[in-house]
């Protein structure tokens, strides 16, 4: 490995040329100098080359199944007391149940990422939507605490990758300088529908009971699956550029410029209707068999030795231990006294987050890309993945004054009002850090991002998990003020960790990057690409 003083911008991963103001790489047209990253090829079928209309349906797909899947996966939040009373269970259990879908949803990304980074997204977000009708329906029929266990762990496994697969399908269609505002409505929509969710179950359950609720969940479902199957295109493609190398060794064109790439490229000849509809594409370059099956383990190792990966697990992880903690509670706090909110209007104050996390996509989104483009012009065209982490600050802030106007606020009796703009502002915190951080983590080291979201769900998810587990018998002992005192404290802390990554974030990267280019030589078979 050459010395860390001998590398290049190009030799650190996730630091690339983003602008070109002195023509050094490429002509600049007079509609702007943004280079683009990765690079294209000069297959029209390359989705990178896609017309805005054929990308923007696409990527409507990976929305539609994030939204149905998300949907059928939160609707309980809002009825678990009457679902608690139909079954005999307590809230405790149905809130394990929850804990273990997600347990599952994470650790089963490591069945279903190999396969889809080998074989398409697109049979597994048509497989996995469709398996996931089976433990729906069952819902309604169970009875007692091991059957419901029971549907909610093939639940977790079945959708599970909808927490790691739009995460690679985002980059799979858009550009480095592009990422951040869809990534944000990736988050969004997945959050969104959480929220949404509950709002519909409460109507549902006071007009026709909870079994109904689930009943519309199937109904979605099998609309979406039939919708995704006529309409989503595959988006893989094994491309031999890669982000983050030297510059120089390609010819670099702007983002006004027709895509020109000095690789020998794979022309695919344009696909008919008939073929577009088929489950699986079989390309060059395509992973072999063993290393698919490789790539599970591999995603493990990733949080081991790749720091940067590491945190952004971290802080995801940490976000969605809070929106863990709020469903946990919401259903309890309001359903019980002062407040004795009908599940209707539990599922109303949902309304909340779902408002505060549409501003938030909006602004985190654009705020990101847009400081992380000024921030590149200013350090003479180079963009820094840590470029995007300012608007943590925010997300901080954020998320540590919504979780102590909801917790203190609901062990003081507050009005309810400050307890519904309370879930909407830990909303927006969330959201804001869990977009920054997905963003992050591509923008360091895109060509293994398929498998780095593997290990940053399995860590995220189980840290959902434990404060599911935790966050009853936590309150139970030291009461509500105390608990949520703790968990803002943490919250603050936690986030407020990006300053580090703003300063020691591209050493890391450094200390990364021998191990990351010998990942993707071995990954294509190519002895050219440097280490």
């Amino acid at each position: 490995m050459a010395p860390a003083e001998d590398f290049q911008h190009g030799d650190v991963p996730g630091t690339i040329l983003l602008f070109d103001p002195n023509h050094e790489h490429g002509d600049r047209t007079h509609r702007g100098d943004i280079v683009l990253h990765p690079t294209p090829s000069l297959d029209p079928e390359d989705p990178l080359n896609w017309t805005r209309a054929r990308k923007h349906l696409a990527v409507s797909m990976v929305y539609l199944y994030t939204f149905t899947i998300g949907i059928c996966t939160a609707a309980q939040y809002s009825i678990l007391t009457p679902i608690s009373e139909a079954q005999g269970l307590t809230i405790s259990q149905l809130n394990i149940g929850t804990g273990i879908m997600q347990l599952m949803q994470g650790w089963g990304c490591l069945l279903w990422q190999p396969l889809a980074m080998t074989y398409g997204r697109r049979v597994v977000y048509i497989a996995t939507i469709t398996l996931s009708i089976g433990p729906v329906i069952w819902t309604p029929f169970s009875n007692g605490a091991s059957q419901w266990y029971a549907h909610r762990i093939l639940l977790g496994i079945a959708c599970c990758p909808v927490e790691s697969l739009p995460e690679v399908s985002v980059p799979d269609l858009f550009f480095a300088h592009e990422r951040g505002k869809y990534m944000a409505l990736y988050a969004f929509v997945l959050f969104g529908s959480n929220f949404l969710a509950p709002f519909l179950a409460g109507f549902i359950n006071d007009g026709v009971g909870w079994r109904w609720v689930m009943y519309f969940s199937t109904g979605l479902l099998v609309i979406c699956s039939v919708t995704m199957y006529f309409f989503m295109e595959e988006t893989i493609y094994f491309r031999q550029t890669t982000e983050g190398m030297d510059p120089s060794s390609l010819r670099i064109k702007t983002a006004d410029e027709e895509p020109t790439t000095a690789e020998t490229p794979y022309m695919q000849p344009p696909k008919s209707r008939l073929e577009k509809l088929s489950l699986i594409t079989k390309l060059p370059g395509r992973p072999s068999d063993k290393q698919m099956l490789l790539k599970s383990w591999r995603s493990l190792k990733i949080l081991v030795f790749f720091p940067n990966i590491l945190w952004a697990a971290f802080l995801y992880g940490s976000n969605i231990a809070w929106y863990s903690v709020i469903n946990a509670t919401i259903s309890m706090i309001l359903s019980s006294e002062p407040y004795g909110f009908k599940p209707t209007i539990v599922g109303v104050c949902y309304l909340s987050p779902l408002v505060f996390g549409a501003v938030s996509s909006a602004w985190a989104g654009n705020f990101a890309d847009s400081v992380a483009l000024k921030l590149a012009r200013r350090n003479n065209g180079i963009r820094e993945p840590e470029h995007r982490l300012w608007g943590l600050a925010i997300a901080a802030i954020a998320s540590t004054g919504g979780l102590i106007m909801w917790g203190v606020g609901a062990s003081l009796q507050a009005h309810y009002m400050v307890l519904i703009m309370g879930i909407g502002v830990v909303t927006f915190g969330v959201i804001c850090a869990s977009a920054i951080s997905l963003a992050y983590a591509v923008d360091c080291f895109k060509e293994i991002a398929g498998e780095s979201f593997v290990g940053i769900i399995v860590l995220r998810n189980t840290m959902g998990f434990a404060f599911s587990y935790a966050i009853t018998p936590w309150i139970e002992k030291v009461g509500l003020r105390d608990c949520f005192i703790s968990v803002s404290v943490i919250s603050l802390v936690c986030t407020g960790t990006f300053v580090l990554m703003i300063l020691w974030g591209k050493n890391l990267r450094r200390f990364s990057a021998d191990r990351y280019w010998r990942y993707v030589a071995a990954e294509r078979g190519d002895t050219a690409l440097r280490h």
